[in-house]
């Protein structure tokens, strides 16, 4: 008998892992790290989970993930805004039931995730504490006493005794991110001169004690799992020699390891910790092998990007590591797993490592976890694709982003769907969104959208469409998109003049110096990628600072990106005329003549309704989705789109 196709292409991702001393079996090589369904959405006011949050958790593993992990904080809500709960007091153990009944069914493992905050810990809820004092975000850190750390030790054995109360499979301690435990474990915080600080003995000390404590509880019929940095991704932090030493320390009395990396000690680590765009994929693995290397026995994972079942599949045979965890990927698309097993790898939604629903939304925002490509995220129960009561013949104008996910959601609920597209090519603005080389996870993104469409057999006229077009169709929806504002300005209409979708996509070629005007993401994405493909560019913002609305840890990504290279950035500076060799600009200053081959107009764009306020008011059921609505993101696309 055949191996099946998946077998032969992933034979090592799909072998089952078996763990612990009681021979605990993990059906397959891929887990879900471990990710907060933040928000009133997933658990009532108590911290008690809720549907939302059983079927958030469930989707993993009617996906196929071996096991997913469930995060609860040590004290409660000491770090984030709704994190669930399982005391007593509020019977969050008791609920908890209902989520492991539903993932078990599946044959999928759950890990309960249990950190302290440390450092970071709201002080309204818990001092912020850590090995050594000093100042960290403006609040000063206490130092631990042994009285403290058995305090904290005794809050993870309460929070260890509740997980096994809660049927859970395994335990997993954060050991990693700039939480407590590795703030002891890192150089970068722990400056003690005492038994629990220096020498990597020193450093594991209490961390290990921690450890030993839980295992005393739940004995061998439970996993212990640390979640820890292989690098801490900064100077003078945890390097990945320095992960191996730790983990051989605490061996004895773990039975599996994975790593991850980056610290909140410093800011720049934060998307390494959440990759970027920025970020090769799979970074994490050096910190792996080292492990391998240095002779760690048990079972070693890694987590950061491992997107792919080839990288996945690849990582496990060279021996670099045993297991792979996925996090935002899994949020894009919880049938990853069941994808790969079926040979359907292009119908996996993929993600593209914005942070916009996953992090922007949760950690800085304080909403429910949701995702840029996946809408039905935090409403898994609610918005799942049903036949249409009526089924209509429907023409979609526009196949953007916005459109081709109006198309693919209106086919799959039954409609007669029809795309009018007047270029010869689907994708709309994707195409110059993934123009630069550092956004190149978009590609696989737009190609998973048109071959959802091929695949449907939903049929594309290639044409401007008019209202005449429409009138045999019962429903349009206009994703029209969005164009360039191009402000009354002196000089605009010169040549030397272009607007930045034409720069991007090569319509008008751009000179060797360039003043890019507007520095929003699409300016300061334009100026970066001519910056380092040899241009010498200018960059001209009228607001204080650059890429105002971008998430947290984008920000930060491309700030560091920008250091690197000569660009040039005036803030608080307003462009006043286009010369024929230059721009002319005004601050607060005075006004300055900047020498440029040419200027590009990245300053916003408009939403393009001329078709839909045509058609409603002719009287036609007519909807608008995407720029269409308002120029926005990849997020704002999809969303619109899949509501309609």
């Amino acid at each position: 008998m055949s191996k099946p196709l998946y077998l032969e292409k992933y034979p090592h991702l799909f072998q089952p892992l078996t763990v612990g001393k009681k021979n605990i079996v993990y059906k397959n090589r891929i887990m879900v790290g471990p990710m907060q369904a933040s928000g009133a959405y997933s658990s009532d006011t108590h911290g008690v989970i809720n549907d939302y949050g059983v079927d958030y958790y469930t989707d993993f593993a009617r996906g196929g993930f071996a096991s997913c992990a469930i995060p609860i904080e040590v004290p409660a809500h000491s770090a984030h805004i709704g994190t669930l709960n399982l005391d007593e007091a509020s019977k969050g153990f008791t609920f908890m039931h209902f989520a492991q009944r539903s993932i078990h069914a599946f044959g999928c493992r759950t890990a309960c995730e249990i950190y302290h905050p440390g450092i970071c810990a709201l002080p309204e809820v818990c001092p912020p504490m850590g090995p050594s004092a000093f100042m960290y975000n403006g609040r000063m850190v206490h130092e631990m006493t042994e009285e403290d750390m058995e305090a904290v030790a005794q809050m993870y054995v309460m929070a260890a005794r509740q997980a096994r109360r809660c049927l859970f499979d395994a335990i997993m301690l954060h050991y990693g991110h700039g939480w407590l435990m590795n703030n002891f474990l890192s150089p970068l915080s722990n400056k003690r001169a005492d038994c629990y600080g220096g020498s990597v003995e020193n450093r594991v000390r209490f961390p290990l004690m921690v450890i030993k404590r839980i295992r005393e509880v739940v004995g061998d019929d439970m996993i212990i799992e640390i979640r820890m940095n292989g690098s801490d991704r900064a100077e003078g932090g945890i390097t990945p020699d320095d992960a191996a030493r730790q983990a051989l320390l605490m061996e004895e009395y773990v039975d599996m390891i994975h790593l991850s990396c980056g610290t909140r000690l410093d800011a720049h680590a934060r998307p390494k910790m959440h990759p970027t765009c920025f970020v090769t994929p799979g970074h994490n693995i050096d910190g792996a092998e080292a492990l391998k290397k240095a002779g760690f026995k048990k079972p070693v994972g890694v987590i950061g990007s491992v997107h792919s079942a080839e990288m996945a599949e690849r990582f496990i045979a060279e021996g670099r590591c045993d297991y792979v965890l996925m996090a935002r990927q899994a949020v894009a698309d919880p049938d990853w797993v069941n994808k790969v097993r079926e040979n359907r790898e292009e119908d996996i939604r993929p993600c593209i490592r914005c942070n916009e629903g996953c992090l922007e939304r949760t950690f800085f925002n304080y909403k429910a976890i949701t995702c840029a490509v996946n809408p039905v995220v935090s409403r898994e129960g609610e918005l799942k694709i049903a036949p249409a009561p009526v089924k209509k013949k429907v023409a979609v104008v526009g196949a953007g982003t916005a459109g081709m996910e109006t198309a693919r959601v209106l086919a799959l609920r039954g409609h007669d769907v029809t795309i009018y597209e007047e270029k010869d090519k689907k994708g709309g603005l994707l195409h110059e969104a993934a123009a630069p080389e550092f956004k190149a996870d978009i590609r696989p993104f737009m190609q998973y959208q048109i071959t959802a469409l091929e695949k449907l057999g939903v049929p594309v006229v290639q044409k401007k469409a008019t209202a005449a077009d429409l009138e045999g169709y019962d429903a349009v929806v206009c994703a029209t998109g969005s164009l360039p504002i191009i402000p009354h300005i002196p000089g605009v209409e010169k040549p030397i003049a272009v607007d930045c979708l034409s720069a991007i996509n090569g319509a008008k070629p751009v000179g060797k110096k360039v003043v890019v005007i507007g520095g929003g993401l699409v300016g300061t994405e334009t100026a970066l990628d001519l910056a380092e493909n040899g241009h010498s560019v200018t960059l001209v913002e009228m607001l204080p600072k650059i890429m105002k609305d971008v998430a947290v840890t984008d920000f930060l990504a491309y700030s560091e990106r920008i250091a690197k290279t000569d660009m040039r950035i005036l803030t608080e500076t307003r462009l006043e005329e286009v010369l024929d060799n230059g721009a002319r600009v005004s601050a607060k200053k005075g006004e300055e003549t900047i020498e440029a081959d040419t200027v590009i107009l990245a300053l916003g764009l408009k939403a393009e309704q001329g078709l839909y306020n045509e058609l409603a008011a002719a009287g036609k059921e007519v909807y608008l989705v995407g720029d269409a609505v308002k120029a926005g993101e990849i997020f704002d696309a999809i969303h619109t789109a899949y509501r309609v």
